[in-house]
């Protein structure tokens, strides 16, 4: 089954017509997108958009051979402009299967969103799923005595939950293709969008693409251990948490714990809980080394800076005296167990953890001490990851991968 991408942007294109937001300013050339659109073997043709016939031309393909033209949007979304020769576009009603006179059968999915998804199956058994703008499939997928999709449109950036969703029913398997469609300027074109996507297992290509489903694709490979770094309010927690949004479950680990009688950091811990997905799990807890030797579901673990002063607590490091005639011999130990563990997980994790020596020097002893353990641990952890990243307001610069 070939696929044509006649577009993969949201019904408003990219750039927005008089948008002067930064994404729309740099969203020209092989960056812009057209409303997403999308023939499949010259014959069955998904969301009929302005432009259609013009962009099958430049990517090579006529539209004259259409036997079907199907519509996801919401009903009273974008209009609907009918070239001469295609038949009528239309919908199938949710739960209904179409027979196309080339072989092709497509099944309505129903959304939890206004709007239509199609399960294509093509000729040759190969299937595809495509959903609408802000749309995922309602409730859990049924997957019984079925194999994964072999690819996947959707709105990968909007909407990462439902794609752990797909994950966790096994609608979508290790070799599912996934590409992102209906992308809009909430997410900052060219590296940025690879490097979200790539973190959701996903790709994103230019308009006007063929792709063959079933066919051999280099899905992103997820490193296994990830290091982000950034400095207060950076927004590097936030960074840690879209890396994982897409996974089915996560082990949400806080190393900060509770403290009695402070509003402002339970203020803080709050609001942190409430942007998590609702199927991840919170460990409040600083002793990593057991979760990161045992099975289970990825760990996303914030922070480090915190565990290190739990660590520094328990050795009695702030002192200098007891710093020097023992506290430093601990919490060396205590920091390489936790080095060893990083090296020696086989479950996804990602770290958080604070830059720190950025020309400030601690006016007291111990908190230069501090300074200093916690830039040689995150060396040592960024020794171990695959992947390091730093975040400086707000954006993402990769060290390593």
């Amino acid at each position: 089954m070939e696929l044509t991408l006649l577009g993969t942007g949201t019904p408003e294109g990219l750039p927005r017509p008089g948008c002067p937001c930064a994404a729309c300013a740099v969203s020209v050339g092989t960056r812009s997108r057209a409303a997403t659109a999308v023939l499949v073997d010259g014959a069955l043709l998904l969301d009929l958009t302005p432009g259609a016939v013009l962009a099958g031309a430049r990517a090579g393909h006529s539209l004259a051979g259409v036997r079907q033209v199907l519509l996801t949007h919401p009903h009273d979304g974008p209009a609907v402009e009918l070239p001469p020769g295609l038949p009528a576009a239309g919908r199938v009603p949710d739960g209904r299967e179409l027979a196309v006179i080339s072989g092709h059968r497509v099944r309505a999915v129903p959304m939890d969103a206004p709007g239509t998804g199609y399960e294509v199956t093509g000729p040759d058994g190969v299937r595809l799923l495509y959903l609408p703008p802000g749309g995922a499939p309602a409730g859990v997928a049924d997957q019984a005595g079925k194999r994964p999709y072999d690819m996947v449109l959707m709105d990968v950036p909007g909407r990462p939950e439902a794609l752990a969703r797909l994950r966790a029913s096994g609608a979508v398997g290790p070799g599912t293709d996934v590409i992102a469609v209906h992308l809009d300027h909430d997410t900052p074109p060219g590296r940025e969008l690879e490097r979200r996507c790539a973190a959701a297992g996903a790709r994103a290509v230019p308009d006007g693409t063929t792709v063959i489903v079933g066919e051999y694709a280099v899905v992103p490979d997820l490193p296994r251990r990830t290091l982000v770094l950034g400095g207060a309010r950076s927004g590097k927690s936030v960074e840690a948490e879209r890396r994982l949004e897409s996974f089915p479950e996560v082990v949400y680990v806080a190393t900060g714990g509770t403290r009695d009688g402070d509003a402002e950091w339970s203020q803080r811990v709050g609001l942190h809980r409430e942007r998590r997905p609702a199927s991840w799990r919170t460990v409040e807890t600083c002793e990593l080394a057991p979760l990161l030797a045992a099975d289970g579901p990825p760990l996303l673990i914030d922070c480090l800076a915190l565990w290190l002063t739990d660590a520094m607590d328990r050795a009695g490091a702030w002192d200098d005296e007891v710093w020097a005639k023992g506290g430093r011999q601990q919490l060396a130990e205590r920091t390489a167990e936790l080095v060893a563990a990083v090296r020696a997980t086989r479950r996804p994790v990602v770290l958080v953890s604070n830059e720190v020596g950025s020309g400030v020097v601690p006016a007291t002893s111990s908190g230069r001490r501090f300074r200093d353990e916690l830039g040689r641990l995150n060396a040592a952890v960024a020794g171990e990851c695959e992947h390091v990243l730093l975040v400086v307001a707000g954006l993402v610069t990769v060290l390593k991968e």
